[in-house]
């Protein structure tokens, strides 16, 4: 028995005319259209390609237009797999009058052609792909139904925007946990009611196959629908974030938008995300993933002030002293100034409510290491100082006084 004959045998027969082969050729799936005003969608329309670039790491077209992306989500009949297919593929868009969404149902797994044919045609019309979940998901199990079924994958190769590993950027550290429903709950303030559960779905599919009650359908169309909405107006208010991190309300985000914009090579605007992030909670981390900033791009005295100020207002435990002493070593080549700094760190790792996540004894062990060896510089030092040859001075002191 083959792939295609053990589906059907989940899905239970329906008869000697499924099987003839001029239907299948011209049998084409189900289509349904759901229209929503377009004031649920509150600054779409306005998205900027500044914006969204800062956002990811898509090259985004020159000629961008937020009615040119299109927001994708598929149902399927399991988690992957070479077994797995996408039954519906819902596909939603801005337009000026509105936000569409066109849904494609497969109702036997004889119309995956036909729908296949309409998902192919829909992308072609659009530049960007907007998802969630679907570069490790959506998309690749598109890609492989598409190549089962001889059939072009190119309208797949363009921008993409993955919402979840944006999400993860932004609401991880406060959230923990960045599914759709929970953005749409927390961060949207938008949870849903009556909701099908994702993981109820494929089950629900199968009973629809064996026993053809189109009810059954209405649950996963709906919720497929709700889904696509989301990614349209959550990938604004991400916008709306980042186009103005003053107005976000925990200090947390702000400062995994500043980690966010770094890594994309957005330095201005993170460490402005770190300036405002450090009147807040994680203050710490702010301020150190600012100094740290500083410190790569060769600014090391702007550095230097900002673990001094953590030394002065008592925050971030040992870092800043352990840095600064660097800092005095390294760059001013004040060894004691340093040796001062690490003995100063070495009093305040007693203090439990300053201790790091590392244990004590290991901080500690580096700390004594770097005392020991600042000490025998400064030995070194003085010997060579001892040594050298007495100056005149004739240089250095002002006229007609001693040098002291």
């Amino acid at each position: 028995m083959n792939l295609r004959d053990k589906l059907r045998a989940v899905g239970g027969s329906r008869g000697e005319a499924r099987e003839r082969p001029a239907e299948k050729e011209t049998r084409d799936c189900r289509h349904l259209a759901v229209y929503r005003d377009l004031e649920e969608f509150p600054g779409a329309m306005e998205l900027r390609r500044e914006t969204v670039s800062r956002m990811c790491t898509a090259d985004l077209p020159e000629s961008f237009d937020a009615r040119r992306i299109l927001y994708l989500d598929t149902e399927t009949t399991g988690l992957g797999g070479s077994g797995t297919v996408a039954f519906l593929v819902g596909m939603g868009f801005l337009t000026d009058r509105g936000f569409e969404v066109h849904q494609f149902l497969m109702r036997d797994y004889d119309e995956e052609p036909a729908l296949l044919k309409h998902v192919a045609a829909g992308l072609d019309r659009f530049d960007i792909l907007c998802t969630f979940n679907g570069a490790s998901f959506d998309l690749p199990l598109l890609e492989s139904r598409f190549l089962m079924n001889r059939m072009s994958r190119d309208g797949l190769k363009k921008p993409h925007l993955d919402l979840l590993l944006m999400a993860r950027r932004l609401w991880k550290l406060r959230l923990g946990r960045c599914n759709l429903s929970r953005l749409e709950e927390v961060v949207l303030g938008k949870p849903r009611t009556e909701d099908l559960p994702g993981s109820e779905v494929p089950q629900r599919y199968f009973d629809y196959l064996r026993t053809r009650q189109e009810s059954l359908l209405q649950d996963i169309l709906d919720h497929n629908a709700q889904d696509i909405a989301s990614l349209c107006v959550l990938l604004n208010h991400m916008a709306g974030m980042y186009e103005s991190p003053e107005q976000i309300r925990f200090s947390e985000d702000v400062y995994s938008m500043g980690r966010a914009l770094e890594r994309m090579d957005h330095t201005e605007e993170a460490r402005r995300c770190y300036r405002l992030a450090s009147r807040g909670r994680v203050g710490a981390q702010a301020q150190t993933a600012l100094a740290h900033s500083y410190r790569r791009a060769g600014e090391r005295t702007r550095a230097a002030e900002i673990w001094q100020e953590m030394i002065d207002t008592r925050r971030g435990g040992v870092h800043p002293y352990i840095e600064l002493a660097k800092y005095q070593e390294h760059v001013r080549g004040d060894l004691r100034a340093a040796l001062e700094l690490t003995e100063r760190a070495m009093l305040t790792l007693g203090e439990a409510r300053l201790r790091e996540d590392r244990t004590v004894q290991e901080i500690k062990n580096e700390l004594q290491y770097r005392r020991r060896r600042l000490m025998k510089r400064l030995e070194s030092q003085a010997l060579r100082e001892e040594r050298r040859p007495p100056s005149d001075g004739s240089e250095d002191s002002p006229a007609g006084e001693a040098e002291p």
